[in-house]
């Protein structure tokens, strides 16, 4: 009997989601910010230093100089600001949507200290003497652009003049501006001419005001950039630039709109094929899916996250994972189905059955995520964050809606003799009274034997790390500035470039770049690398001329050697403490032979990463470490889903007397799990081979080393992994003789093992 009463909860509860989903997703999209290398804007790391001899750089001192930062971009009216301290003496400034780059890298870092001299150079006041915000552009009464200025103390200025008054003839109050370590970074031609000096206005009577005027040769622009300084006040210490890096608004918009463009079409490509394979279970899972990404979306506007071009790269990359779950689900239901079971007890079995390989996946690629967090940094900070969002809504939704959702359809009755809407033909289910279990199910890949090929798989791996270890010392990594130093020039033409033209447009600003790459559909986008590190006044003059060379404002980046060093660092230790962390997780859940077997596999596709980046000269930046770590968290998941069947086969087979009985287990797990290997594999490769040819530019060395790890991956978690852990477990056979079963071989844990 059919239970329409659940069917209805089901179209009711889809009706409500979809028209909640509907109504409030084009305002979440409006909430979420967008990070500077999705709508321009530029980020900066400082190196906090004394601004004089014996100062001290301690916390109170970081937290005033981020106060006054702050103050400074107020001027601006960037809204939303990140500032950032970072570690005992940085700050990082991230100013995204930022219309005029250079003021506001201008106005961030001068220390515009206004002084008030007589003539003998004596110090008569100073910026303090200032009141808050007392600084005006105005216009004389010839209407030349002027500064206004507002003291906090009439009878001072009163006492100043009365002593100027008393120096005749040298009645003179010089107005200086004292920049940064001496040097002009004011934009004011007329301090190029005669730097730090504004005015010396003649003084023959006694002015009782709190009202100052500064008259100079003056743009309006430039009088009202004095004034904005003079408004954020001196800065407590002096700053200097280690990092850098700005994205042209037309870049941004051009980001954006691709990698969405290419997220769509690979998401749809996903949907296309869970509904052919899996057909009616494929279809909750679009459902579920859904609902997935519009809960991510939510979750990030709540957490006022900012959204990255690497942050929409890991959600497009989480939608192939989380179908992971759905795949995991489907196919241990359909096993179910196929040895005779009723549509209701095997999706009870297929879900009890696969929630354990879905947790220990999905905790393990968390693991390499969070460690990817906390030693990333800004864009990929946001990857680290979104990834983390989208595993833990992944499992929600998969393990928790897409079963509700089943269930309410399971339970109605109304599938009970529709097991072809599972995609299981009739002729593959045998009887429930043979008493099949899902162990003796044949599969598609019954030919297929991974023990008597381990040696081949042994020597082909080796020797593929062996030629890429000698090409590696040859040819070495093609490293961005990213971990070495220097500075990254991207412009992007209204017309097709050519690296003759860039290089000699370059040349023309005294700018001889190492290499020129050309990229781009019609070839308008170029990147140019040099070894110098530019100034933040050169960047400011190449900016402006190159925006009228090509018609659009360029990205610049630069690196400082220490930095550079740092990042390499830090890249290094996070693959490291992933690794070590999957190894105890893996230890403790399964046991030390397949915890050895996956760090081996895993070390295995990190290496192919890194050998295949050297021997194609693909560009290694920030972004290379984000796929690394994101191929260790997902392979791992993989070798999981195999360890788990092997765990399982093992507690049936009770005894494993020979390397005959470690050899069938070893074989019928992986044949068991290898359709949910290829099918999640291609789902996720979808996703990144639509970044690839549909997505930005800016991310498409990272779309690339994603591609190359999830081959290794799927290659590394089938054929190195579980052959590994046969020869480790053949030895452990040898050497202390028959072991039952996982729990049982817990017995002979104090004795050495090989």
């Amino acid at each position: 009997m059919v239970k329409r009463s659940r069917i209805v909860a089901f179209l009711l509860i889809l009706v409500l989601l979809g028209s909640t989903m509907g109504v409030t997703t084009n305002g979440i999209l409006k909430n979420i910010k967008l990070g500077l290398d999705l709508q321009g804007g530029f980020e900066v790391l400082y190196e906090v230093q004394p601004a004089k001899k014996g100062q001290k750089i301690d916390s109170d001192v970081l937290a005033s100089t981020a106060k006054a930062l702050d103050k400074r971009i107020n001027v601006l009216g960037v809204s939303e600001p990140n500032i950032q301290i970072e570690g005992s003496n940085r700050i990082r400034v991230q100013l995204a949507g930022v219309e005029d780059q250079n003021e506001a890298r201008e106005i961030l870092s001068t220390q515009a200290n206004l002084t008030f001299r007589d003539a003998n150079d004596k110090l008569m006041m100073d910026g303090t003497d200032l009141k808050e915000g007392g600084a005006k552009q105005t216009f004389d009464e010839n209407g030349a652009p002027s500064v206004s200025l507002t003291l906090k103390s009439a009878d001072k200025f009163r006492k100043v003049t009365q002593d100027i008054v008393n120096m005749r003839p040298n009645n003179v109050l010089v107005i200086w501006m004292d920049f940064e370590e001496g040097k002009d970074s004011f934009k004011s031609e007329i301090t190029k001419e005669k730097p730090k000096y504004l005015s010396a206005p003649t003084v023959n009577q006694v002015f009782n005001q709190d009202t100052v005027s500064i008259v100079g040769s003056f743009t309006a622009e430039e009088a009202q950039t004095l004034a904005s300084l003079l408004n954020a006040g001196a800065l407590p210490v002096k700053l200097k630039e280690v990092y850098s890096t700005s994205v042209g608004a037309q870049f941004g918009e051009q980001a954006l709109n691709k990698t969405i463009l290419a997220g769509l079409i690979g998401i749809a490509l996903i949907y296309l094929f869970m509904l052919v394979y899996y057909r009616f279970p494929g279809f909750i899972a679009t459902v579920t899916l859904s609902v997935y990404i519009y809960l991510v979306l939510l979750v990030f506007d709540w957490m006022n996250a900012v959204l990255t071009l690497p942050g929409i790269a890991a959600l497009i990359l989480g939608v192939g994972m989380a179908v992971d779950a759905n795949i995991l689900t489907y196919e241990r239901i359909r096993e179910e189905l196929k040895v005779g079971k009723s549509v209701k007890s095997a999706f009870q079995a297929g879900s009890k059955n696969s929630f354990s390989s879905i947790l220990d996946g999905n905790l393990t690629t968390i693991l390499a995520a969070a460690v990817l967090f906390f030693y990333g940094t800004s864009s990929i900070k946001g990857f680290a964050t979104m990834l983390l969002v989208s595993i833990a809504l992944s499992f929600l939704t998969a393990v928790f809606l897409s079963r509700l959702f089943l269930a309410l359809w399971v339970h109605s009755g109304f599938l009970n003799k529709r097991k072809s809407w599972f995609a299981v033909k009739e002729s593959a289910i045998h009887d429930i009274s043979e008493n099949f279990d899902t162990l003796d199910l044949p599969t598609r890949w019954d030919k297929l034997d991974f023990v008597k090929t381990r040696k081949i798989f042994f020597i082909v791996s080796g020797a593929l790390l062996a030629l890429g270890i000698v090409l590696l010392l040859v040819f070495r990594l093609n490293l961005s500035i990213d971990f070495s130093n220097g500075t990254r020039i991207e412009v992007l033409s209204n017309q097709p470039l050519t690296t003759q033209k860039v290089e000699t447009v370059l040349n023309e600003h005294n700018i001889k770049p190492d290499d020129i790459l050309i990229s781009g559909d019609k070839n308008e986008r170029a990147s140019a690398r040099l070894k110098e590190v530019l100034t933040k006044d050169e960047i400011a003059k190449l900016k402006a001329e190159l925006k009228t060379e090509f018609g659009n404002e360029p990205n610049v980046s630069t690196v400082s050697p220490t930095v550079g060093k740092e990042i390499a660092k830090n890249g290094v230790i996070a693959l490291l403490i992933a690794s070590l962390g999957i190894v105890l997780y893996v230890t403790v859940r399964f046991e030390w032979a397949m915890a050895i077997s996956a760090i081996v596999s895993l070390l295995h596709d990190a290496f192919f990463m890194v050998a295949f980046f050297s021997i194609t000269r693909l560009e290694v930046d920030l972004t290379f470490i984000a796929a690394v770590l994101t191929i260790v968290g997902y392979s791992i998941n993989d070798t999981i889903v195999t360890f788990d069947r092997m765990r399982e086969n093992m507690q049936k087979r009770k005894r494993l007397k020979t390397n005959e009985d470690i050899a069938e287990v070893l074989n019928v797990s992986i044949r068991q799990t290898l359709n949910r290997s290829v099918n999640t594999v291609m789902t996720v490769l979808v996703t990144v081979v639509a970044l690839i040819f549909f997505g930005s530019e800016s991310i498409l060395n990272f779309s690339i080393a994603l591609f190359v790890g999830l081959i290794a991956g799927v290659y590394s978690s089938i054929c190195i992994a579980g052959p590994l852990w046969y020869v480790f477990k053949t030895r452990e056979l040898k050497k202390k003789g028959v072991i039952k079963t996982v729990k049982e071989k817990r017995k002979y844990s104090d004795q050495p093992q090989v």
